[in-house]
Order: structure tokens, then C-alpha cells, then sequence
């Protein structure tokens, strides 16, 4: 079977088992835009191994098992992404006495300035106080991308909130 072919059966099947693909997803998830990025995604991924899902005995099933293995990692991420939230926060005093609001949020203002990647790398290394090691696990990359997303975001909020006061939100190393 050549490209033009194989096109148009993975079209034909797109069409047939979309929209019960998207309400399978939907009861995975829970959410409708959650089962519509999850439904997506397991048909992007179906058209990539698509010699693979054709030769199956039951392609619904295989595309079922695909939509379920992306809604359980998605649940999983969304899991652990509560929970570093929940350990950030419940690290954080319960009152600080004449808290300088307009710094709050100039600082809260630049970490939404950096990519997730270099704020989550920020973040759990000086706010959180994790090593590199535990922040490399914690989000699933090497000790070397915390090191230089550490570094980016750190040189960012310097530029955006000035050297002094970028010193002092990170204490003073990097």
C-alpha cells in the first residue's frame, strides 16, 4: 500500500471513530478540553505508527489503548503538578508581618515572564530549596538543563526586576 493510500484509510478511520474517540477520552479525563487535546493527540499518534494500528486485528481497540495510555499520563501529570503546588505552598508562612506588596508582585509578574521550564527550575531551586538533583527528578529533565534554565531564569528576573533585587530573591547564588 503506498502514502496516498494509507492517507486516505487513516482519513476514512479519522472520520469514522473521532468523535467516540473524543467521548472515551472525555470519560478518562473528566474534562472536555483535557478529551479533546488527549483525542488529538492519540490520532497524531496513530497516524505516525499508522502501518503499526493497520495491521492490528481491531484498530478501534488499539486506538482505544492509545487514548487511554495519553489519558493516564496526562491524570498522572496533572497528579504530581498538584502536588509539587500543594508542597510549594504549604512551605510558605502562614503571615509575614508588612509584606512589601508592590514587590510581591513585581516579582510574581516576572516569573510569569520566564518560560515554564526556567520558573519551574527557579522556583524549586530557590524558593523550595531543592538541589539540582531533586529539582532535575522532580521535573523529569538532567541536572544539566537545571543548571542552565536555572541560570537563564535567574539572569531574566535580574534583567526584568534589576541586579540587586534579583540577587536578593534568589539569594545570592545561582
Amino acid at each position: 500500500m503506498d502514502v496516498d493510500d494509507a492517507s486516505v484509510e487513516f482519513h476514512e478511520f479519522f472520520e469514522r471513530h473521532h468523535a467516540e474517540l473524543a467521548r472515551f477520552a472525555h470519560l478518562l479525563t473528566g474534562g472536555a478540553d483535557e478529551a479533546d487535546d488527549v483525542a488529538a493527540d492519540a490520532l497524531l499518534a496513530l497516524w505516525h505508527r499508522w502501518d503499526r494500528a493497520r495491521s492490528a486485528e481491531h484498530r478501534l481497540a488499539y486506538a482505544r489503548g492509545v487514548v487511554a495510555n495519553l489519558a493516564r499520563s496526562r491524570i498522572r501529570s496533572a497528579v504530581r503538578e498538584r502536588r509539587r503546588n500543594v508542597l510549594f505552598w504549604s512551605q510558605r508562612p502562614d503571615r509575614t508581618d508588612d509584606p512589601d506588596v508592590a514587590a510581591v508582585v513585581d516579582v510574581r509578574q516576572a516569573l510569569r515572564a520566564l518560560s515554564h521550564r526556567k520558573r519551574a527550575c527557579v522556583v524549586l531551586r530557590h524558593a523550595l530549596d531543592l538541589s539540582e538533583k531533586e529539582t532535575a527528578r522532580a521535573l523529569g529533565i538532567s541536572v544539566g538543563t537545571v543548571k542552565s534554565q536555572t541560570s537563564k531564569g535567574v539572569a531574566e528576573l535580574q534583567r526584568l526586576l534589576g541586579t540587586h533585587a534579583g540577587e536578593e530573591l534568589v539569594g545570592g547564588r545561582n
